[in-house]
């Protein structure tokens, strides 16, 4: 079986040839896809920089943007001057990953959002590289780019990729 093509990316949405859903975050390999909820892990969304008295971005904020700092519904999804202000940490975790590596696949791509704001720890790259498996971990819309190529190639390639932060 093949890895299925990630025939479109945007914020908050992915879809994959070949499937009716849109997904948020998702897994996908040889054959098949499926949802990814990163939290299932233990993953949890932090504040990195803010400051938590007044829920703003530090400093830098008012230094690099004219405009008013954002409403704090809107911090979630900060990302200033190439910085993001949210973590989702510890991150990818190797039980993110079984499900992928159970599938026989040789390497493995994890998208960690369009800011980085999703972590992989070293212990996961570590799991994928215990089991024989190539890894790539980049920002996500250069993942889906290597992930479809190297699925292009014929490569029994898998990941898991977050499509907001």
């Amino acid at each position: 079986m093949s890895s299925p093509e990630i025939a479109s990316l945007s914020w908050g949405q992915m879809k994959v040839k070949g499937c009716s859903t849109t997904y948020k975050d998702c897994k996908v390999w040889p054959g098949g896809s499926r949802t990814w909820d990163w939290r299932e892990t233990g993953t949890n969304v932090s504040r990195f920089g803010m400051s938590p008295e007044l829920e703003t971005p530090p400093p830098l904020w008012a230094a690099s943007s004219s405009a008013l700092p954002p409403s704090k519904s809107r911090i979630s999804s900060l990302c200033l001057d190439g910085i993001s202000y949210i973590q989702h940490s510890p991150g990818v975790q190797p039980a993110d990953l079984e499900e992928v590596v159970k599938k026989g696949v040789k390497t493995v791509v994890i998208g960690r959002g369009m800011s980085e704001a999703l972590q992989v720890p070293p212990s996961t790259v570590d799991y994928l590289k215990k089991n024989g498996i190539d890894v790539l971990v980049l920002q996500t819309e250069k993942a889906v780019a290597e992930y479809n190529a190297l699925a292009a190639q014929g490569v029994k390639v898998g990941g898991v990729f977050h499509s907001t932060c």
